[in-house]
């Protein structure tokens, strides 16, 4: 007679984790999962190694993809900005430090452009612009878009040296809301890292896993915007918060904590 699995009952629940959303749980690996694990629905008392262990045994963890390249176009002629975060993604409140790029993806009608706005405190994505253009009124549109939604002010704004951050009209736009730019040192890849790991993290997670080039841009822009604000923002495990609380959930701590309400 066969010895029941030391691990059942581990093992239930790591299945019971990865089907709480069945439409993006399966992309978990055994970190977010341990992290799942050990919040208070579970109480999770045992090792990360453990749980490794067990998914490995029996084939749940996902194979790695490697990051997309980055997309702008440095404008050598322009006046850069200093690189004020220096591989420092960290931030001890909201809107302080904000990143941000462009990224692109098909679609059977052309190539949509999609510029997020990332904010380092909780990881959230505070802003969203997406067109069928890469030009400077799409960054223009996202970072205004998060200083309006989040009422903020001040923030430090890093990005790379492509065109569109560094034209005169984007510069304006940041005087406006008081932001101070920074931007990446030329030909240092890790400088915006935290922000292309996003950009790695919704096309393995999501787009790599739909035909997007057979699809409308306003469906490919609805799967998008229903990811990022509806999952990723609210529900996800982020393994760079503590606990690994999704970027919703630790702002409102944050919030509760200083007794400041957080804007609608």
């Amino acid at each position: 007679m066969d010895k029941p699995y030391k691990y059942a009952d581990l093992l239930a629940k790591i299945h019971k984790v990865m089907a709480e959303d069945s439409e993006n749980k399966s992309n978990y690996g055994a970190r977010r999962v341990y992290l799942r694990l050990t919040q208070p629905e579970y109480n999770y008392q045992g090792s990360y190694s453990t749980v490794y262990r067990v998914m490995k045994a029996n084939g749940l963890l996902q194979k790695k993809k490697r990051n997309p390249k980055g997309l702008t176009k440095e404008d050598y002629a322009a006046q850069k900005s200093e690189n004020l975060i220096n591989q420092d993604f960290t931030a001890s409140k909201p809107n302080s430090k904000w990143l941000s790029d462009i990224t692109e993806i098909p679609t059977a009608n052309g190539k949509l452009y999609i510029a997020p706005v990332f904010d380092c405190f909780d990881g959230q994505i505070v802003g969203l612009s997406m067109d069928s253009n890469m030009k400077k009124e799409l960054c223009i549109n996202a970072f205004e878009q998060a200083c309006q939604r989040h009422n903020a002010y001040g923030m430090i704004f890093h990005s790379d040296r492509g065109s569109q951050y560094t034209s005169h009209k984007f510069r304006e736009s940041l005087r406006s809301y008081g932001a101070i730019q920074s931007m990446c040192g030329t030909g240092r890849c890790y400088d915006n890292a935290r922000m292309e790991s996003f950009i790695a993290t919704l096309k393995k997670e999501k787009l790599y896993k739909i035909r997007t080039e057979l699809l409308s841009m306003e469906a490919v822009k609805t799967i998008i915007f229903r990811w990022i604000f509806q999952y990723y923002n609210r529900k996800r495990v982020y393994t760079a918060n503590a606990g690994g609380y999704p970027p919703e959930t630790k702002r409102w701590q944050y919030m509760d904590k200083t007794k400041v309400l957080p804007a609608a």
